[in-house]
């Protein structure tokens, strides 16, 4: 069974969640603060966290945060009431999977939710090798030559992005949609950015990619 872990600490807003999801077959436990959610996201095992952004003790950010840098990969979805798309991007950035703006339906989060399930429990090895480098999922760690090496949330879901797809063209509007979110406003130009920085990364000689190639007028392609 999917298990579900609601963090929000308005009780009634908890309760309401708490019903709706069990009612569609999830498992579903409530944290009502950042701190007791990112030590239960941290010690236990959930398949997605839905995450309020203004909490006590810890905000959504932070524990975002807090739980992509100690390497948990658990789906997060976060929920506001916010509505600046500078504040989407943040999230986004921190490594949430998806944001869904107050007052919501029902039927929208739980579509939000199978959608997101879907794209992260996609097939992947636990490690996935491209040349010298290795991409480790249990741990989201990115290695060349043994040695980690610095990837940010939005590169790791990226090249994520691309693993998933290997072998596929990929347009900039489907990484935007499916990395960054159809709820937010990228230029393509911050598409082309990551892949630049990925490239550097990733690539034996980044200015003639062989692995993340460029396929003109129609996007990008994972070799590997």
């Amino acid at each position: 069974m999917t298990r579900i872990l609601v963090v929000e600490d308005e009780p009634g807003i908890a309760l309401g969640l708490e019903d709706d999801l069990k009612l569609e077959g999830y498992e579903v436990d409530v944290a009502a603060d950042g701190e007791t959610a990112v030590k239960r996201a941290r010690a236990e095992s959930f398949d997605l966290i839905l995450l309020d952004l203004m909490l006590p003790r810890k905000d959504g950010f932070e524990v975002c945060r807090e739980l992509r840098r100690a390497g948990v990969r658990t789906a997060i979805i976060m929920l506001t009431a916010r509505t600046r798309e500078a504040e989407k991007v943040l999230g986004l950035s921190l490594g949430a999977d998806d944001y869904v703006t107050k007052p919501f339906s029902p039927l929208e989060l739980i579509a939000r939710i199978q959608a997101v399930l879907r794209r992260t429990t996609a097939s992947l090895p636990e490690v996935f090798r491209i040349g010298e480098v290795e991409v480790d999922f249990m741990r989201c760690e990115v290695r060349r030559s043994g040695k980690p090496i610095e990837v940010t949330p939005m590169e790791f879901k990226l090249l994520t992005c691309f693993i998933q797809n290997r072998g596929r063209v990929l347009s900039r509007s489907q990484l935007l949609d499916q990395v960054w979110g159809k709820n937010v406003y990228v230029t393509d130009r911050v598409v082309d950015n990551h892949i630049t920085n990925l490239r550097k990364k990733i690539e034996p000689q980044p200015p003639d990619p062989r692995y993340l190639i460029s396929v003109r007028g129609l996007g990008y392609r994972l070799d590997a």
